[in-house]
C-alpha cells in the first residue's frame, strides 16, 4: 500500500515563498513520475509540475521561473519550492505518483492547503 503525505502548506502573503514536501511510503516502483497538482475552489485539478526519476521536469506555464520541483529518490521525497507567490496560487496542492507504462499506477496524497493573501 502506497501512501503519499503532503506537508508545508499554509498562509503566506503575496510575493512570499513556501516549500511543500511529499513523503512517499510503501512499495513504490521506480522509475516513475512524481508531481504536484492544485485545485482551487470550483475549478478542476491542474498540473503544477512533474519530475521523473531521472530528474526531467515539466512545469505549467503559469509557474515557470517561480516554482521548482525536486526529488530525493533515496528518501522517497518530492518537493515544490514556490517563490513570488500570487493570490491565484491559492488552492489545495496534491502530490501524485504515476508509474511506468509497463506497470501503471496512480497515487494521490490527501492535499495541503496553500492560501496566498494579505
Amino acid at each position: 500500500q502506497v501512501q503519499l503525505v503532503e506537508s508545508g502548506g499554509g498562509l503566506v502573503q503575496p510575493g512570499g515563498s513556501l516549500r511543500l514536501s511529499c513523503a512517499a511510503s510503501g512499495s513504490i516502483l521506480r522509475p516513475n513520475t512524481m508531481g504536484w497538482y492544485r485545485q482551487a475552489p470550483g475549478k478542476q485539478r491542474d498540473l503544477v509540475a512533474t519530475i521523473t526519476t531521472g530528474g526531467s521536469t515539466n512545469y505549467a506555464d503559469s509557474v515557470k521561473g517561480r516554482f521548482t520541483i525536486s526529488r530525493d529518490n533515496a528518501k522517497n521525497m518530492v518537493y515544490l519550492q514556490m517563490n513570488t507567490l500570487k493570490p491565484e496560487a491559492t488552492a489545495v496542492y496534491y502530490c501524485n505518483a504515476r508509474g511506468p507504462s509497463y506497470s501503471p499506477y496512480n497515487y494521490w496524497g490527501q492535499g495541503t492547503q496553500v492560501t496566498v493573501s494579505e
